[in-house]
């Protein structure tokens, strides 16, 4: 019987392109996840710039708040001192109301430098937004592009299978069914070319009674070492 090889061959590379399409389509997923990723880390920044401005701000209210208590201390002090009757203890007010007034001073600095710190986060901030929004805008269209590409590999699988499916009728049972089942063991390579004398996937040496019935093709022939369909390559085929 007369072996089908030219179908055989065009059924092998519609599986090796399915194949292909298959594990692109695998990697956009993790692509899609990496973009994603991407312009998250970006917002991050942004979010972590702008908690450092709360706090910032937070710092300056809680010093302002310990200034008034301060404040509210030293008054206290001073109406002690109109009721004093030693010069001890008018002494002693006089030094509390000055360690009280250097408190203010040092917490006075500590808002100036919380001030100067709030305009260095304000420019964080503004180059942070900068960047995310730059970095979205090259993302977004990345990621379109790749949904896409996806929706083009996907119309070209489902039409690569199309063929598959029309094509295996047009080939006699029984070589397709050994074709179908090699397919399966053999990671999706069922046919192996013989090239000089060799099998393309396995590189082992056919013997020569073997070549000669395998230029027949009048008999389905295996590879003795991978197992796989052998055809002579000499003939071109579609």
């Amino acid at each position: 019987m007369d072996i089908d090889f030219d179908n055989l061959i065009n059924l092998q590379n519609l599986d090796e392109e399915i194949k292909e399409t298959t594990l692109i389509l695998d990697k956009i997923p993790s692509q899609m996840k990496g973009i994603e990723i991407q312009i998250d880390a970006q917002s991050q920044a942004v979010s972590r710039a702008k908690d450092k401005l709360a706090q910032n701000q937070k710092n300056r209210r809680t010093l302002e708040t310990e200034i008034q208590d301060i404040k509210a201390q030293i008054d206290k002090y001073k109406h002690q001192s109109t009721g004093v009757k030693t010069n001890k203890e008018y002494t002693a007010l006089l030094k509390e109301i000055k360690d009280a007034q250097s408190k203010i001073d040092q917490k006075e600095e500590e808002i100036i430098s919380e001030m100067l710190e709030a305009d260095d986060i304000g420019e964080e901030i503004q180059k942070a937004e900068s960047r995310a929004n730059a970095a979205k805008e090259k993302l977004t269209k990345e990621k379109d592009t790749l949904i896409f590409k996806k929706k083009e590999i996907e119309e070209k699988k489902a039409e690569l299978t199309q063929k598959k499916e029309s094509l295996i009728p047009l080939i006699p049972k029984e070589q397709s069914r050994l074709y179908l089942e090699i397919f399966k063991k053999k990671s999706g390579i069922a046919l192996s070319a013989v090239t000089d004398d060799f099998c393309s996937m396995c590189q082992i040496r056919i013997r020569p009674q073997m070549l000669n019935e395998l230029k027949a093709e009048t008999q389905i022939i295996l590879c003795e070492n991978c197992g796989r369909i052998l055809y002579w390559k000499k003939k071109t085929y579609k």
